[in-house]
């Protein structure tokens, strides 16, 4: 073998990927590990959705649940990422760990998590974050900071002191993947690819090594 595609190679991590069998398993391996390297949101994932022509958009979220059932993050369901989740509850996610030269690629159907659980994740928020989520008409056009700052200082004087309730538009999704990517960068391009793919939610993971 020529010296540079001993130098592209990791057998740990390749017996890693050859061994996963269970993508949710590996993705809670990954993060647990991305939790101590990368400075800042190591749950940060840039979230694609697609408006009712097609035309796609994607910004950053944060991944506040993970397992068997999915990928979960919250958001204002009249902003713009909800109004083109209503129209078409698909989307796609990507997480990236520089410091780990890793990616989790993934993509499926979205729901909407109960109520129960977007409530309970919202009375765990910080009380500013909270009243944030009343104040701000997401995605909406906004004449000044001024105007924001003054529905903030609004929102504190009506409840006071009192337990802030989750807004009735804000609410929690989760993707239902039919295929997760995991990538692990490699010396010279040659990096490893594994994906898992399924029919529907109720089928058995597929796993196939892709080129890189």
């Amino acid at each position: 073998m020529s010296d540079f595609l001993n130098d592209s190679l990791d057998a740990q991590a390749i017996a890693e990927l050859e061994a996963a069998t269970d993508p949710f398993a590996l993705l809670a391996n990954w993060l647990a590990e991305a939790e101590k390297t990368e400075p800042n949101d190591p749950n940060a994932m840039a979230l694609a959705t697609a408006d009712q022509d097609g035309l796609p958009n994607v910004r950053m979220v944060l991944l506040k649940a993970h397992g068997p059932d999915g990928f979960v993050f919250y958001t204002n369901e009249e902003s713009a990422k909800g109004d083109e989740l209503a129209a078409n509850p698909k989307a796609a996610i990507c997480l990236y760990w520089k410091s780990l030269r890793r990616q989790v690629r993934a993509r499926g159907l979205v729901e909407r998590v109960s109520d129960a659980m977007a409530d309970a994740y919202f009375a765990s928020r910080a009380r500013e974050s909270c009243i944030g989520a009343w104040a701000s008409q997401q995605s909406r056009p906004l004449a000044s900071r001024e105007v924001l700052e003054e529905a903030v200082r609004q929102r504190e004087e009506e409840f006071d002191h009192d337990p802030v309730p989750r807004p009735p538009h804000w609410h929690g999704f989760r993707l239902v993947p039919l295929e997760i990517e995991f990538w692990r960068a490699g010396a010279f391009r040659l990096h490893d690819r594994m994906q898992f793919r399924r029919e529907s939610p109720r089928h058995a993971w597929v796993r196939t090594r892709l080129y890189p």
